[in-house]
């Protein structure tokens, strides 16, 4: 039975449109593996940079596995939240990144998507700015009355 350990560290992530960042992980294997030591999910704390793009965690992974077989390499799953300061949290990216299958350090970057939303978050992601008159709700239509509602310009 072959075996494999993980050891590493989530160092951070950037370039995201908010600083206060938390990273939930997970990692995902086949049938055929089986978790020997260690968590094969986790979450870090939240960090909130005074300067700069980066949150920095730090974060330490310490998984060993043993396998029949290499079906179902383990992959390791990111979500990047972000945390305002009423403690609501908001997902603002996801992805996945595969473990390397060879010996030795290895500096992995995961590249990670958004959810796109309903129309209402995408237009307030933009900053957009919409006025509406009474209980009209009509965007592109004409309205009941003769003064259509109003949405401003995305920037």
């Amino acid at each position: 039975m072959a075996e494999l350990h993980i050891i590493g560290q989530l160092v951070g992530a950037s370039d995201f449109p908010h600083n206060t960042l938390f990273c939930k992980w997970a990692l995902h294997t086949g049938g055929a593996w089986r978790l020997l030591s260690g968590s094969k999910q986790g979450q870090t704390q939240v960090d909130n940079p005074q300067t700069g793009n980066t949150a920095y965690w730090s974060h330490p992974i310490d998984v060993h596995y043993a396998t029949k077989g290499l079906q179902g390499w383990p992959k390791l799953h990111l979500q990047v939240w972000h945390q305002d300061s009423f403690g609501r949290c908001e997902l603002l990216g996801y992805g996945y990144c595969h473990v390397p299958s060879s010996p030795g350090h290895h500096r992995i970057h995961c590249v990670t998507w958004r959810p796109l939303g309903s129309l209402w978050e995408q237009m307030s992601q933009r900053k957009c700015i919409a006025v509406f008159h009474r209980e009209d709700f009509v965007l592109g239509g004409k309205t009941p009355r003769e003064t259509p509602p109003t949405l401003a310009s995305c920037g």
